[in-house]
């Protein structure tokens, strides 16, 4: 029964991992955003963390994760074709790389960490069937690397303090002089030592990655030039990350948290039911419930990370992702079979509405979008006969898209020209900001209409721009339910006006293009306006990502736009 659970919970996983959710734009852009950037030149963006001064992000992790599979991909692809590897396929790659490392190295861990056959079977099932392992341990997150990495520590710590208390007499008859009193003193530090002089290898190696990276062509040229720069100018992301986040001013520009938000907030967020069942425990101050807790060393390093990354006043969930796991494997499941069966149905509750929303929903539609966008440009150039030499892309009320994701250089299909393809991520602005923008590259209905009068027709073949609008259908307000369009066919003007009950003068027509339904902007819900079942009802029943073409709609001038 339990294998066959087992199972079952591994093709969820494999599911979730295979889904286009997007968590967090740093599942992208910490990572493997950079990577494809170096290996395959696809136009990529480089966040504020690798062009600061002292830049706080280390390439050294991310080669042997992202860049080893990019790179198989890149020998492969070069002996077919034209050599260039699809975007689809590096991003589906990355999440079967995590999917894979998740299932052997977590898992494995747990089952080294827990001894008790009964204990690791629960261990094993609870860290299986938590949506934290179904999402955020499948996505590229610098995070679930780390988790790995502690599970690890931990167990190779487990296994050098294994291997000590073998080296003890096992009876008092057994200890003699000269014999056991040396035996752990001259292993011990033969394992310090090679502990040592392994992690300043590494740190070394480190080091050099990243300032090759980060100096450029003028540490590369060679081994001598690379050692001068490793004296004169070493680039050490981890102290540059450590200053940069002890500052409260540098904190504040990513948003400030109280001191409590992982104890509780966020660990509620991801652990859900299980955490009830930790909560009673440490109220038993008894001295051996005491002696046994510090013993526990996976509920030890659980709660001092906890603890330490409390002090720190920027906190988000996805930063206590290597707690979650050694937290579930301290859980002690009710004895009585009633309250672990109510557990388990709590659990499987909580994991499976938190897995549909974080693993499929939460912004599910901005890299199908994304990836699909080349094809929705050159389809949109054909359908309105256009020349065009740039298009501008603006994502509104969405997480910023990735610009590898458009692989390479996007021709038009009459000239082919080679298309500038501009990127404009507005986030959240508001109403007027957007307006703004996407009237920029358009033509104003005065200048069509001296146009019309100078040469009796527009065609619209001319314009050298086209605008295309990228948001969820949650994001437009709209009169009443009569004046919503049929999602299959979302076309419909948005007015120029400030005000969105304006319905005369001039706006703007969006030509609807495609829909990705899997998609829900959890960042648009206003409970204080709108109200629980009005925000619920629009943001949820007008699901989906929309993708428009945008022309001006002039009243009364009969132009093609």
């Amino acid at each position: 029964m339990w294998r066959r659970t087992y199972l079952l919970l591994l093709f969820l996983r494999v599911y979730f991992a295979f889904s286009s959710s997007y968590l967090h734009p740093d599942e992208i852009f910490q990572g493997p955003e950079v990577v494809a950037g170096e290996l395959f030149a696809f136009h990529n963006v480089r966040t504020w963390e690798w062009t600061v001064a002292k830049p706080i992000r280390s390439v050294f992790p991310l080669w042997p994760v992202y860049g080893l599979p990019m790179a198989l991909l890149k020998a492969l692809w070069s002996r077919e074709g034209d050599g260039v590897v699809s975007p689809s396929v590096i991003y589906y790659t990355l999440r079967f790389v995590m999917f894979v490392l998740c299932f052997v190295l977590e898992d494995w861990a747990i089952y080294e960490l827990v001894h008790s056959p009964r204990k690791r079977k629960d261990a094993v099932t609870l860290v299986a069937s938590s949506y934290v392992t179904w999402t955020f341990q499948t996505h590229t997150f610098s995070n679930s690397v780390e988790t790995l990495l502690v599970l690890w520590c931990l167990v190779l710590m487990q296994r050098i303090a294994g291997d000590g208390s073998q080296t003890r007499p096992s009876s008092p008859s057994d200890e003699k002089p000269g014999l056991s009193s040396d035996a752990v003193p001259r292993r011990l530090p033969l394992a310090l030592i090679a502990l040592l002089v392994s992690g300043a290898f590494w740190l070394f190696v480190a080091i050099a990655t990243d300032t090759a990276f980060y100096t450029g062509p003028a540490a590369t040229t060679s081994f001598s030039a690379l050692f001068g720069y490793i004296h004169t100018m070493p680039i050490i992301t981890p102290i540059n990350n450590l200053m940069y986040n002890t500052k409260a001013s540098n904190l504040k520009q990513h948003g400030l948290h109280p001191h409590y938000q992982h104890i509780l907030v966020n660990l509620p967020q991801l652990l859900g039911p299980a955490l009830l069942l930790l909560v009673p425990r440490p109220f038993h101050f008894s001295s051996f419930n005491v002696e046994h807790m510090l013993r526990n060393t996976r509920l030890t390093a659980a709660i001092t990370g906890t603890v330490i990354l409390s002090i720190i006043p920027h906190q988000e969930p996805r930063f206590l992702l290597p707690c979650i796991p050694l937290i579930l494997t301290c859980v002690c499941l009710p004895d009585s079979k009633l309250w672990r069966r109510r557990f388990w149905t709590a659990w499987l509750i909580f994991n499976g509405i938190m897995g549909v929303l974080m693993g499929i929903y939460h912004q599910g539609g901005i890299v199908s979008a994304q990836l699909a966008m080349p094809d929705l440009i050159q389809n949109s150039l054909t359908n309105t006969q256009s020349t065009a030499k740039q298009v501008e892309v603006y994502w509104w009320k969405t997480y910023p898209p990735s610009l590898y994701m458009l692989g390479a250089p996007i021709r038009n299909p009459f000239t082919n020209e080679v298309i500038d393809v501009t990127t404009d991520p507005l986030l959240g602005a508001n109403r007027t900001t957007l307006l703004n923008s996407l009237t920029a590259n358009l033509d104003s209905c005065e200048s069509r209409g001296s146009m019309l009068h100078k040469f009796t027709s527009a065609i619209s073949s001319d314009n050298p721009h086209q605008v295309i609008l990228v948001a969820p259908f949650s994001a437009f307000r709209f009169d009443s339910e009569a004046t919503i369009p049929p999602i299959s066919n979302f076309t419909f003007v948005l007015p120029d006006s400030h005000s969105p009950n304006d319905r005369t003068g001039n706006g703007l027509r969006l030509t609807h293009l495609t829909t990705f339904r899997k998609h829900i902007n959890l960042d648009d819900m206003d409970f204080g306006d709108d109200g629980i079942l009005a925000t619920l009802k629009r943001v949820v029943g007008l699901r989906g990502l929309g993708v428009w073409r945008v022309t001006a709609e002039c009243v009364g001038l009969e132009v093609e736009i």
